[in-house]
């Protein structure tokens, strides 16, 4: 099934009350994307995940996608692995090598820059839903990491770093010409945006963490990293959506376009493996695999960032503990927004957590310094159960 299918969306099917492809920025979550999956469910016939085929899995993807992705344009750039970050390599072969990294853009270039940075095996996509809205008001940069999502691999396994990745936003930062950025980073996203605030503090101005903070307990890491650095290959649909619904069930009260979208760009179809693959080099988890072997502790580069803070907690969240938040709201210009129902890293994709996000970028004061925010009503799961 290839991916061209973004390229050349299907025409409206019989039944569906809307075309795709329509303006649907102010159109909420569970508006046009879910009402479309329902009709084409319907009009192919689909009662269970069980009973869709490839076929009809590329059918739904591109009637749902258009209203979802709708406005961005995908970008790539030159990024320059420098010889310093190849540690695996033996160090009279080490030379700089440039590779291919993908990015979303969305909105004006003359609008205040939102970078956004994500976790460990996404795919910069998982950011559509908040980069669709804020881009009426901010110029939206989200980042495919190396080896990830549509960026290029790195050559070996040990150049996958945690300081390869810094220097991959500062590259981004530095190819656009952007002036001081609100970066947004989950999970590892999150890291590592607190260690370019800290580091490059004139680059930042003001900072979102979801659902990280300064120290991941080992056994956290670890029983993510088992998870993750394995090849997986999905022959059927109902597969993919067991293998991501079961990951993902700790992603609150989300609706199947949600799922469906993420578990989309997450993976590829692979004609080698006869079904779809995760969309990133094994190697580069594996190598976060290798690091897994002991606590992440950023408090000294958390101490060193001064702007404003906005940390998204996932109340259900092993990675974040209530020990970490109450250490980090110690620094002033703190602010924490606890997200109920749902584990680590919010999908961010709830109008209620997006505009939360907006008014607080706007104006970092306009959020009480700790508060809860729950959920839109409505959302519906047919296929992800």
């Amino acid at each position: 099934m290839p991916d061209q299918m973004l390229v050349e969306p299907l025409p409206a099917m019989p039944g569906l009350p809307f075309p795709p492809g329509g303006d649907t920025l102010a159109v909420p979550r569970h508006g046009h994307a879910m009402g479309a999956l329902r009709a084409t469910l319907d009009a192919l016939g689909i009662a269970d995940a069980g009973e869709m085929t490839w076929k009809n899995y590329e059918t739904i993807m591109r009637v749902i996608e258009p209203l979802i992705g709708a406005g961005h344009s995908l970008r790539h750039f030159d990024y320059t692995h420098s010889a310093a970050l190849q540690p695996g390599t033996v160090e009279r072969l080490r030379n700089d090598y440039s590779v291919r990294l993908a990015y979303t853009e969305w909105g004006s270039p003359s609008l205040p820059p939102l970078l956004c940075l994500g976790g460990i095996a996404n795919s910069a996509r998982r950011f559509d839903y908040l980069a669709r809205t804020l881009s009426r008001h901010h110029h939206v940069l989200c980042l495919d990491w190396a080896g990830r999502g549509r960026s290029g691999w790195l050559a070996e396994q040990s150049d996958y770093s945690f300081e390869g990745n810094v220097a991959q936003v500062l590259a981004l930062i530095r190819h656009k010409r952007l002036g001081p950025v609100t970066l947004l980073g989950s999970s590892l996203g999150g890291s590592v945006a607190m260690r370019v605030a800290a580091e490059a503090p004139e680059l930042v101005d003001r900072l979102i963490l979801n659902d990280i903070g300064p120290f991941i307990p080992t056994e956290r890491r670890r029983r993510r990293a088992e998870s993750v650095a394995r090849h997986y290959v999905f022959r059927h649909p109902a597969q993919l959506f067991h293998r991501t619904g079961a990951a993902q069930k700790n992603d609150g009260p989300v609706d199947d376009t949600v799922l469906l979208h993420n578990s989309f760009h997450q993976t590829r179809w692979s004609e080698e493996n006869g079904g779809r693959v995760y969309r990133h080099d094994i190697r580069a988890l594996q190598c976060y695999r290798d690091g897994a072997a002991q606590d992440h502790d950023q408090w000294d580069d958390w101490q060193r960032i001064g702007c404003p803070v906005l940390l998204v907690h996932g109340m259900m969240s092993d990675a974040l503990q209530d020990a970490t938040i109450a250490r980090m709201m110690d620094k002033p210009r703190v602010t924490v927004l606890h997200v109920p129902d749902v584990g680590h890293t919010p999908t961010l994709s709830d109008p209620l957590h997006i505009d939360a996000l907006r008014r607080w970028i706007v104006a970092p004061g306009a959020l009480p310094a700790d508060s809860v925010i729950g959920w839109s009503a409505g959302a519906d799961r047919l296929l992800f159960r």
